[in-house]
């Protein structure tokens, strides 16, 4: 039962996971990865730069161990020579004291150079652990710059894809081929006005050929008749009137 409830776990967090992936948006999703690698830019660089930290730090406690050791050495070869000079003197109880410095100061002496030791194994270290992380920072750094290049052409390539997306839907609508929505196509648009004006020549013929067209027709006919001769009246009145009186002489011939 258990096995069956992880497995059922699984696919749906599977299935989530895609849908989720299908719904995301592209432009998102790309910011989100520059970003992300941004950010393991900036942690990687905050290490390395307390590695190099580390290398400077070792290496002024290398110099000062340094600078130690040749103090105690100089001071125990001072004691060393002095109580030789008072031993030369004749003064046993001044040279034995100097002697008693000069073993304390070799004693601290062989302290030093210990610490010495340890100290230049710590930066020799600490150096190669430097190189390493900066060998790192610039080879992330070139990896940034490649994904921020990247970024520039993905997002320019998802504005083209729009883009003909956009002019495909566009063009699917211009031939009749996208499928029926909110706004109708061009098919649609013309198979209505065609049924109109189909429709509207049927009604004509039918006013056509009716009783009252006819009737119309007969009253047309005689209003043209009864215009016709009243045209034929005007123009004889008006011959008429342009004929010559008695005293009045002829036009010239033309």
């Amino acid at each position: 039962m258990i096995t069956v409830i992880r497995r059922a776990w699984r696919y749906l967090v599977f299935a989530l996971s895609g849908r989720l992936s299908e719904l995301s948006d592209p432009r998102v999703q790309i910011e989100q990865a520059v970003e992300e690698a941004k950010e393991q830019h900036r942690l990687l660089s905050q290490q390395a730069a307390a590695v190099i930290g580390n290398e400077h730090e070792l290496q002024m406690r290398l110099t000062r161990a340094l600078e130690e050791t040749e103090r105690l050495q100089a001071n125990a070869r001072q004691a060393v020579l002095l109580a030789e000079q008072a031993r030369a003197a004749g003064d046993e109880r001044k040279a034995a004291s100097y002697e008693d410095s000069a073993r304390a100061f070799a004693t601290r002496l062989v302290a030093a150079e210990t610490a010495l030791q340890e100290a230049r194994l710590l930066h020799e270290r600490a150096r190669q652990s430097s190189a390493q992380a900066r060998a790192a920072v610039e080879t992330n750094a070139m990896a940034l710059q490649r994904k921020i290049a990247e970024r520039m052409r993905l997002l320019s390539q998802l504005d083209q894809a729009k883009m003909q997306e956009r002019l495909n839907r566009a063009m699917a609508d211009l031939s009749g081929l996208a499928p029926a929505g909110d706004v109708p196509t061009m098919d649609e648009v013309r198979e209505k006005i065609e049924k109109r004006y189909a429709r509207a020549l049927g009604e004509a013929e039918l006013t056509a050929g009716s009783v009252e067209a006819r009737m119309i027709e007969v009253e047309r006919a005689a209003i043209d008749v009864e215009g016709a001769a009243r045209l034929e009246a005007i123009r004889e009145s008006l011959a008429l009137e342009r004929k010559p009186g008695r005293n009045e002489p002829p036009d010239p011939a033309p």
